[in-house]
């Protein structure tokens, strides 16, 4: 089985399931759902999919990568990997494109509600966890991951997301969960 492209970057500092880590910029699709976390993070990712899958003004294939990342929608601007991230009852689901990719090579996608975004490079906060993706389970490891934040005297920047490698199916005691944070270098 093929290997699955994931963000470059390179680890800053590891302690146990928490790590600081420089991304360098690459190219995401995404699109803005309105709902729950649940509801948004799946119909947002069935729009997403069908861009990669051929949805698009060439009908490429486009290779999938990980995570699939979901954060809370803000007036700011956004800068995790593929994300979920949400404001209101809004949230932002984002494919990371592969790096073959230019932002002038990537097909038009054929849905207007998804746009193309280069993310700039960035250090990010992040605690690995395993897992169901349940709001208790979510809560408890933002809530951990700002506490270690807060411990190492970071300045967190913009709003936490939520990062997902593996599909529903996969025992939720293997799946590889993150909790993202971008923070300001120092």
């Amino acid at each position: 089985m093929a290997q699955i492209e994931e963000p470059p970057y390179t680890v800053v500092t590891k302690e146990a399931e928490f790590e600081l880590r420089d991304y360098a910029p690459y190219i995401v699709a995404e699109v803005t759902v309105e709902g729950d976390r649940d509801s948004a993070a799946s119909a947002g990712f069935r729009v997403l999919a069908g861009y990669i899958f051929g949805g698009n003004t060439s009908q490429s294939k486009i290779a999938m990568t990980a995570p699939v990342t979901q954060s809370k929608g803000e007036k700011i601007e956004m800068t995790a990997p593929v994300t979920q991230t949400a404001s209101g009852s809004s949230w932002v689901i984002r494919f990371m494109m592969p790096k073959t990719y230019t932002m002038n090579a990537l097909p038009k996608p054929d849905d207007e509600r998804i746009l193309l975004k280069q993310i700039a490079g960035r250090r990010v906060a992040v605690l690995q966890f395993s897992g169901l993706w349940t709001e208790g389970n979510l809560d408890t490891h933002r809530a951990e991951l700002a506490a270690l934040i807060a411990k190492k005297s970071l300045k967190p920047k913009g709003s936490s997301s939520y990062a997902f490698y593996d599909p529903p199916w996969k025992p939720f005691f293997w799946r590889r969960n993150e909790i993202m944070q971008e923070v300001e270098k120092r």
